[in-house]
């Protein structure tokens, strides 16, 4: 008997295309001085001024980066890691 798994949720439109579109770092300005910071950090240190910066939300509503952590959090699971790593070689080869 095959196995049955329930994936089925409402995924908004657009948001397939957000995460291929997610940039790989944040653009921040503090200071009229712009860096870079890591796409998925909660904070960013100014180098002008030193002062922290909270670049993500601790709203109810959810944000893209929330959507990556329940992704990241799914993968700590050594079979979850090894499923996606199948899944992005077979990607890998389609390109």
């Amino acid at each position: 008997m095959p196995i049955q798994i329930d994936t089925k949720t409402d995924i908004p439109s657009g948001l397939a295309d957000a995460i291929r579109d997610f940039p790989v770092e944040r653009v921040v300005e503090h200071c009229g001085r712009r860096f870079a910071a890591g796409p998925f950090d909660w904070y960013a240190r100014c180098p002008e001024c030193g002062v922290e910066i909270k670049l993500r939300g601790f709203s109810a509503q959810d944000e893209i980066e929330d959507v990556f952590d329940a992704v990241f959090e799914w993968m700590n699971d050594p079979r979850a890691r090894k499923a996606a790593q199948r899944r992005q070689d077979a990607l890998t080869e389609v390109e």
